[in-house]
């Protein structure tokens, strides 16, 4: 379900993993209050995102879960492994 306002909380309930939510908060609470906004909306984007992904993600979870590799379809996926981490680092070196 895609949502068009988010309380803090339902961004945090919405993050797949721990670490996601412990950034959240950290960003919440050492934000200046005038960036919060914006950083605020990343999270959203991002939420949102993850939301819409999940039947998607779900649906590869299985696949693997009953075949022991990615459905067909990711065959020719490109490996997406290190753009993440690189946005990930930098999106800790920014904070």
């Amino acid at each position: 379900m895609a949502r068009d306002e988010w309380t803090v909380d339902q961004l945090h309930h919405a993050l797949p993993h721990s670490a996601l939510r412990v950034k959240l908060l950290q960003d919440v609470n050492l934000t200046p209050i005038d960036d919060l906004p914006g950083k605020l909306e990343g999270w959203a984007t991002a939420a949102k995102t993850l939301e819409e992904a999940r039947p998607r993600i779900e649906a590869a979870r299985a696949y693997i879960k009953e075949h022991g590799e990615l459905p067909p379809e990711y065959g020719d996926a490109p490996d997406m492994t290190d753009p993440i981490v690189d946005d990930a680092q930098g999106r800790r070196g920014a904070a």
